[in-house]
């Protein structure tokens, strides 16, 4: 083998790792793009009844009763910025997730009461421990969720429930609650995070990601004979949803 050829060969090689020689570096910019799916790990309080309008005074503990939020997925997109190449700050983002919200424990035989979408923006501190010229980058977070909920809805499933409840407790006619409201309340949380890049050049790669976010809300369903108030059922759910993702990785 020639020393020309030789040198050739070392310097292509030289050339093909260059764009690794300093992978993560300070400055970079990292957009991820994929499924994201939320899987909650929830759980309720038992549901409370408190009269208003004519049933003012009349409050009822329904024990045994429950609500189970169930999984979505929707597009998800994260972002982080490398302060230095160990370090990056990482936001998580996604479409509106949509669940359904469905009778638990004594009421699971009933189904969909309600529905929600909400948005979880997610901000975390990441370290990457692998030396920045590496393919692979796991890294680890930890960080603070705000999860906002809109578009509440609830079922004519749940108004026949309220009312059976009230005919049964407070001797209303039937027919008297015909229709509901559902409000949930922000929720603020902590956020731990584990993922993964695998670089196949300087700009491209795989990201796999998970999170565990800390996210509970009130929950007030108010129930309405024609536009009358007649009561409030309030509930706390903790949700606590595991997020997953995989998708590609771009750095510029």
């Amino acid at each position: 083998m020639s020393r020309t050829f030789t040198l050739s060969v070392l310097a292509a090689g030289i050339l093909a790792a260059a764009p690794f020689a300093q992978a993560y570096e300070a400055g970079d910019f990292l957009v991820r793009l994929g499924p994201a799916h939320v899987a909650p790990d929830d759980s309720s309080s038992d549901l409370a009844f408190a009269g208003k309008g004519p049933l003012a005074g009349q409050n009822l503990a329904l024990p045994g009763t429950g609500v189970a939020v169930d999984s979505n997925t929707q597009f998800g997109i994260t972002a982080t910025y490398m302060v230095t190449p160990h370090i990056g700050v990482g936001i998580l983002g996604a479409t509106p997730f949509k669940h359904d919200i469905n009778g638990a424990d004594s009421l699971g035989s009933f189904g969909k009461l309600g529905e929600t979408k909400h948005l979880p923006p997610t901000l975390t501190l990441q370290y990457f421990p692998m030396d920045s010229a590496s393919r692979l980058q796991p890294y680890a977070g930890v960080g603070v969720n705000y999860t906002t909920f809109f578009e509440e809805k609830t079922t004519g499933t749940l108004n026949a429930v309220i009312d059976s409840v009230a005919q049964a407790n407070f001797g209303t006619p039937a027919g008297t609650v015909d229709g509901s409201e559902l409000e949930l309340d922000d929720s603020v949380g902590v956020a731990l995070e584990l993922g993964v890049d695998y670089m196949f050049s300087r700009n491209f790669g795989l990201n796999a990601a998970v999170w565990w976010v800390d996210l509970d809300t009130d929950a007030t369903i108010t129930a309405l004979s024609g536009d009358t108030a007649v009561g409030e059922i309030t509930t706390d759910v903790e949700i606590d949803p595991m997020v997953y993702m995989v998708g590609f990785t771009y750095k510029f």
